[in-house]
């Protein structure tokens, strides 16, 4: 792999991590049709993602910083120095506990079934396709149905845990992270600004849990030779990942998910195109 392409990966994963579209899945398209992937050494290119990805966990990260403060401030007062019920604890303070919450599910599932997601779906474009189609559907009905009619305010425990529990749909490939979490906030009646910020903010714990294990079991299989690469790569997919997230959250504040939507059934139905000329191998 050569500089060009791993900026160009940098700035797929950069583009793809935050909006409702699926990273993983650009990804493995774009490494398999520049021929990326190795059949004999897969881990090279596990590796390569996984170094990559904490670029686009320190843009969340930078972004979300002024809140991450407040939170674990509040968080740490109401619970640790001044305790108080659950009731009288401020909103950053509940945002504390909503963000747990909603952690545990895809931690339970992640963990639970581990070996099937990372040996059956990782890397299996059929599976991506479909989940791509899969989930647009979902998103319009969300869009269809949504009443748009609460905010940041409003969240309750039982949110949580239900955005929670999408956000482990999104272990499957061609899911989306933001896409399932976004769509949940949706049918939940939350408006999209709000249900992007939230599937923002509760991407955090696991991105950063996941994200640093897998950075920690690929350490052995990065060459030396390629850290340049690896640099350019993730600076990259961090500027990007900045922009990226910037530019959702003011889309969504006037338009509805209707593009995403669109890309995805389109994108979907490439990579079956493309499978079935023999263009690409699923």
């Amino acid at each position: 792999m050569n500089i060009i392409e791993s900026i160009f990966l940098g700035l797929v994963q950069g583009l793809t991590e935050f909006l409702p579209i699926s990273s993983t899945g650009h990804l493995t398209v774009a490494g398999k049709l520049m021929n990326l992937i190795s059949e004999e050494n897969p881990e090279r290119w596990t590796a390569f993602i996984a170094v990559i990805q904490l670029g686009t966990l320190l843009a969340v990260l930078i972004y979300f910083w002024n809140d991450l403060l407040q939170i674990s401030n509040a968080f740490l007062r109401d619970n640790l120095f001044v305790r108080k019920n659950f009731k009288e604890q401020s909103i950053h303070s509940k945002m504390g506990w909503f963000l747990i919450l909603a952690t545990v599910p895809v931690v339970v599932i992640g963990l639970g079934f581990k070996d099937i997601i990372e040996g059956v779906f990782t890397k299996n474009l059929y599976v991506i396709s479909g989940s791509l189609i899969t989930l647009a559907i979902i998103l319009g009905i969300a869009e269809k149905l949504g009443k748009f009619n609460r905010s940041m305010k409003d969240l309750k425990w039982y949110d949580a845990l239900i955005v929670g529990i999408a956000q482990s749909i999104a272990l499957i490939p061609g899911s989306s992270r933001s896409g399932t979490t976004i769509t949940a906030a949706l049918f939940l009646g939350f408006n999209r600004e709000t249900a992007a910020r939230f599937s923002f903010l509760m991407s955090i714990p696991a991105v950063a849990a996941s994200g640093l294990l897998q950075f920690y079991q690929a350490i052995k299989y990065i060459d030396a030779n390629g850290v340049i690469n690896l640099i350019a790569a993730t600076f990259v997919s961090a500027v990007v990942g900045y922009l990226s997230i910037e530019f959702l959250l003011r889309y969504l504040r006037k338009k509805s998910t209707l593009l995403f939507i669109v890309y995805r059934l389109l994108i979907g139905i490439i990579i079956l195109i493309l499978i079935g000329f023999g263009i690409i191998h699923a």
